[in-house]
């Protein structure tokens, strides 16, 4: 696994500018910069509480949910009650399932079913000019995740368990199959890359949060069962 000091642009953080630092008009250049990973900004333990298991359940377990394929596009859709989510399917990942066979709850979130619990969340205190905030919660069990994507810049805390992440800057394409989970390809791909092909990683733990620049690859692998979100910022 790379060094955390390989991970750690710290002057990354002028990159997302604080409100009212001056900063925030300085175009599009943001995207570029490396991930970050951020500590001690907020303090989310009343959201930590409320999302154990027993407290979702009783909360939210007769709500909907909406799954999607753990696949690079994620087209596949499933619907079903929450509790039966959690009972049924949040299970360690089977290694030879392919992506769009693995179901994954993360992103397809009812805000206004769900805003008892979001309104508790803090999320870092820095943001974009002109854009307001969006959020993805998610749960999942270990060895779940999504293979490589991009897309716009943001943060993922982690609330419950750990997440490992694997990155690369926009010009650089990863190797992959986008109906192969991560699981896979940390066991079929990663272990024959040279090391100029290797990615930038890292495991976020609970209390942790990653800063991803707008249009970097990344993948995921939950090491345990997660719970986790996601602040978009564009």
């Amino acid at each position: 696994m790379a060094p955390a000091s390989q991970l750690l642009a710290l002057w990354a953080l002028a990159a997302v500018a604080l409100p009212g630092s001056g900063a925030e008009g300085d175009g599009g250049w943001y995207a570029f910069v490396k991930p970050v990973i951020l500590q001690g900004l907020t303090d989310n333990s009343r959201f930590r509480a409320l999302c154990s298991r027993e407290r979702l359940l009783a909360s939210f377990g007769d709500r909907v949910v909406r799954l999607s394929t753990a696949n690079t596009y994620s087209y596949h859709k499933v619907d079903l009650p929450f509790q039966e989510y959690v009972e049924q399917l949040l299970h360690p990942q089977d290694p030879t399932s392919l992506g769009n066979d693995t179901l994954y709850f993360f992103g397809d979130n009812n805000f206004t079913e769900w805003a008892s619990l979001f309104r508790h969340y803090s999320p870092p205190p820095f943001g974009l000019l002109g854009t307001a905030p969006a959020y993805s919660f998610g749960i999942a069990g270990a060895g779940s995740g999504v293979p490589f994507h991009w897309h716009g810049p943001g943060y993922s805390e982690v609330i419950y368990g750990r997440k490992r992440w694997f990155l690369y800057p926009p010009e650089k394409t990863p190797e992959f199959h986008p109906n192969k989970t991560t699981l896979a390809w940390l066991r079929d791909t990663y272990p024959a890359l040279p090391p100029s092909a290797r990615p930038l990683e890292c495991t976020i733990r609970a209390g942790e949060v990653l800063y991803f620049p707008d249009r970097w690859w990344h993948a995921t692998l939950n090491l345990d069962t997660s719970v986790f979100i996601s602040t978009f910022l564009g």
